[in-house]
């Protein structure tokens, strides 16, 4: 049986005008991994409440779960949650759950409890929150679609949250082998391989070491004794390389 499916949608003009480098996709990519969720593809679209339901509606009909970060703060550019709720037709405004723990966070800090801080208490109607123990904001899950927020320790801090409560697969497993040749002299046997086994994937990686080519081969898949037999053969064919 297959395993479950995902897509990550990065929400910020901040991320695609260069101001800022996401890390979140390289940490959910590691998570979902280890879960057996396969993550099969990444969007980034900029503050634009009709690029976020486009995006939204066209992944989440595609994969299973859609994980979403940024947009999601107290300023007048976090419209996430907003057209979240759009795309799925949904109410949105404040709701007592999270103002409660909003209000209760700002009550132990002794800091204001403002209108702007309000905003982060709009959650869509039909939706449940999503735990945030590092700034309490909470995130949402809609449908199979998961909302959190892009600071990246927040972001990690509900993607722990949500990820204990999906269904996931076989975890993905990996290994390396440095063959000191170019890629021209390795995809013909490399390629009957992979054709020998096509439930694994291998993928090459070119390198130059000190005016050095070689290539790193990469053997992914669910089945640890296939890819240990898949490797067997990667080393039989290239006797004279050491595995990685």
């Amino acid at each position: 049986m297959p395993n479950p499916t995902a897509a990550m949608l990065v929400i910020g003009d901040e991320i695609l005008s260069g101001r800022t480098r996401d890390a979140n996709m390289h940490f959910l990519a590691g998570e979902l991994v280890k879960r057996g969720i396969d993550l099969i593809e990444v969007r980034i679209v900029s503050d634009s409440g009709d690029a976020i339901v486009a995006a939204v509606n066209d992944l989440r009909a595609s994969v299973d779960h859609v994980f979403t970060s940024g947009g999601i703060g107290p300023t007048h550019d976090d419209i996430t949650a907003d057209n979240i709720a759009r795309a799925f037709g949904d109410t949105i405004d404040v709701r007592d759950d999270a103002r409660d723990l909003l209000a209760a966070h700002y009550a132990r800090t002794g800091a204001e409890f403002n209108e702007a801080r309000k905003r982060m208490a709009r959650i869509p109607s039909t939706a449940t929150l999503i735990e945030n123990p590092v700034s309490i904001a909470p995130g949402f899950t809609i449908g199979n679609v998961h909302v959190m927020a892009g600071v990246p320790n927040v972001f990690q801090a509900m993607v722990a949250s949500v990820l204990p409560g999906l269904t996931g697969g076989a975890p993905l497993l990996s290994q390396s082998y440095r063959i000191e040749r170019g890629e021209g002299q390795v995809a013909a046997p490399l390629g009957a391989l992979a054709a020998e086994y096509p439930d694994l994937t291998m993928g090459s990686y070119p390198f130059n070491r000190n005016g050095s080519y070689g290539t790193n081969i990469v053997i992914r898949g669910t089945d640890g004794a296939r890819i240990d037999a898949a490797m067997t053969k990667l080393a039989a064919l290239f006797p004279a390389d050491s595995a990685a």
